[in-house]
């Protein structure tokens, strides 16, 4: 399966996040031609917060031979608005993503029914 765009993604994702209420974090671990390998998934923490884990992100991209990720997380509260926490983490694994030659595609939020692609709104 190739995950071009964030509706790919989201598609796929979407039913990880359904009828959650504690927050909950996904990875897609993509090829060179954005082919799926490999779909993590942790339980996050909360109904309050998720701590983007970047070193086991990374740990695993690299066991499945990754180039590229799409991470995703929801948020219980109903607001599927990037917040600055999210922000700022997700720029912190794309900088050490790329230091590895690992490219961050999209990060997803979840929530409400809803999906917000970082990519989509320039955020990436």
């Amino acid at each position: 399966m190739i995950i071009g765009t964030a509706r790919d993604a989201a598609n796929l994702l979407g039913p990880v996040f359904a009828d959650t209420e504690e927050e909950r974090f996904a990875v897609l671990h993509l090829d060179a031609g954005q082919r799926l390998i490999a779909l993590d998934e942790w339980p996050a923490g909360d109904r309050h917060g998720v701590d983007l884990p970047i070193r086991e992100i990374l740990t695993a991209a690299l066991k499945c031979d990754a180039f590229g990720l799409v991470i995703a997380h929801n948020h219980p509260s109903g607001d599927p608005q990037p917040s600055e926490a999210d922000m700022e983490a997700t720029r912190r694994l794309a900088q050490a993503a790329a230091a590895l030659d690992i490219r961050l595609h999209d990060h997803l939020i979840f929530a409400g029914g809803e999906c917000r692609s970082f990519r989509e709104l320039a955020l990436l």
